[in-house]
C-alpha cells in the first residue's frame, strides 16, 4: 500500500507564509505526477498545483505568483510554498500522487490522497 502524509498546516495571519510538505511511503516503484488540492468549507475540492515527474508545473490561475510547488524524488516528497496568504486561502489542503506500485508479480498504477492538513488564514 501507499500512504501520503501532509504536514505544515496551521494558523497564519494574512500576508504570511506557510510551507506544506507531503511524504509518500509504501510499496512505491515510481511516482508520476504529484499535486495539491484544497477544499474550503461549503465548496468543492479544487486544484492548487501539480508537478510532473519531469518537474513541469501547473497552477490554478488565481494562485500563480504566490504559490510554488516542488518535489524531492529521492525522498518521495512534494512541497507547497505559500506566500502572501489571503483569508480566502483558508481550506484543507490535500496531497495527491499518481503512483506506480510494486506488487508481488507486477506493477500497478493508482492515485492516492493524503488525509489533508488545515490552513487557516486570519484577516
Amino acid at each position: 500500500q501507499v500512504q501520503l502524509v501532509e504536514s505544515g498546516g496551521g494558523l497564519v495571519q494574512a500576508g504570511g507564509s506557510l510551507r506544506l510538505s507531503c511524504a509518500a511511503s509504501g510499496s512505491i516503484f515510481r511516482i508520476n505526477a504529484m499535486g495539491w488540492y484544497r477544499q474550503a468549507p461549503g465548496k468543492q475540492r479544487e486544484l492548487v498545483a501539480t508537478i510532473s515527474s519531469g518537474g513541469s508545473t501547473v497552477y490554478a490561475d488565481s494562485l500563480k505568483g504566490r504559490f510554488t510547488t516542488s518535489r524531492d524524488d529521492a525522498k518521495n516528497m512534494v512541497y507547497l510554498q505559500m506566500n502572501s496568504l489571503k483569508f480566502e486561502d483558508t481550506a484543507v489542503y490535500y496531497c495527491n500522487a499518481d503512483v506506480v506500485r510494486l506488487t508481488t508479480d507486477t506493477l500497478r498504477r493508482s492515485a492516492h490522497w493524503g488525509q489533508g492538513t488545515q490552513v487557516t488564514v486570519s484577516s
